[in-house]
């Protein structure tokens, strides 16, 4: 089994956005933050599926969270496929079925810490999964995008320092991750409310919620212009760009940016640096 292959596979099943900037990078670091990129994509569509009860997210989401904590090794990720494979009926996807192999990806010295991250978000997942994800003020949108993406920035700085020790700013990494997330809910609001959850604060309009994903954005591009020319600048610009360009969309009254707009904008990165 080569699970780099494998992984890259799914990778590009699942996000072809990121699959560029990430099959990319160098060796041991592009395992690394492919291990990274599909355990959050494992625990990400937990708390998306649109099928299951929080409950039963939340539990599922606790189930990866302690069989994380245990370690994980060649030997016992038919463990923590079989714990979720006893929950075969609820049709969980693939990428969150093999959890256990993304886990073992990383090198081997930078692995704990990918599993640390992918545990403490899944508890946190897990949290809002049995709240129902109530939303009621600004400190509550920051506590849930702190959860789900601000944590990542903070990941990625760590696997960043890893690989060659780029040093960035931590504030400003919680930002990159809370900008991202933020642009999510305006772009998935109406899909959200339909199921009856609302990210919004109380009294914030879409206005309101923009502004919040800018204040954030700027502080992702502050991270983005501090970082050396190289790999780890080529990967943060993709989604940066994207984000800010989404945002834009929305402002000006469409309901997302179009693929092909977002095909042009990567093939303007990535031919830009030849």
């Amino acid at each position: 089994m080569n699970l780099l292959r494998d992984g890259l596979a799914m990778l590009e099943k699942t996000s072809r956005t990121f699959f560029i900037p990430i099959s990319r990078l160098p060796n041991g670091l592009k395992e690394a933050v492919t291990s990274a990129y599909l355990c959050m994509r494992a625990i990400d569509e937990i708390e998306d599926h649109p099928h299951l009860e929080g409950t039963i997210k939340a539990k599922l989401l606790q189930i990866i969270s302690i069989s994380l904590q245990e370690g994980v090794t060649n030997s016992t990720i038919d463990t923590i496929s079989q714990r979720l494979q006893s929950h075969s009926h609820l049709s969980l996807p693939d990428v969150s079925l093999r959890v256990g192999e993304w886990a073992i990806m990383a090198p081997p010295d930078i692995a704990p810490r990918v599993w640390d991250a992918t545990a403490a978000m899944a508890d946190r997942m897990a949290y809002w999964s049995a709240i129902n994800w109530q939303v009621h003020t600004e400190a509550d949108l920051n506590c849930y995008t702190f959860s789900v993406a601000g944590s990542v920035g903070l990941l990625l700085s760590d696997l960043w320092s890893w690989h060659d020790g780029t040093k960035t700013n931590r504030s400003e990494a919680v930002g990159f991750g809370r900008g991202l997330q933020a642009v999510n809910i305006l772009r998935n609001h109406d899909e959200d409310v339909s199921r009856g959850v609302d990210f919004y604060p109380d009294g914030w309009s879409s206005s309101d919620v923009q502004k919040y994903a800018r204040r954030n954005l700027d502080l992702a591009e502050a991270y983005t212009k501090a970082l050396p020319t190289g790999p780890v600048l080529n990967f943060c610009q993709i989604p940066l760009t994207l984000a800010i360009a989404t945002l834009d969309a929305l402002a000006q009254g469409e309901q997302k940016l179009s693929r092909t707009k977002v095909l042009s904008l990567i093939a303007s990165l990535t031919t830009s640096r030849g």
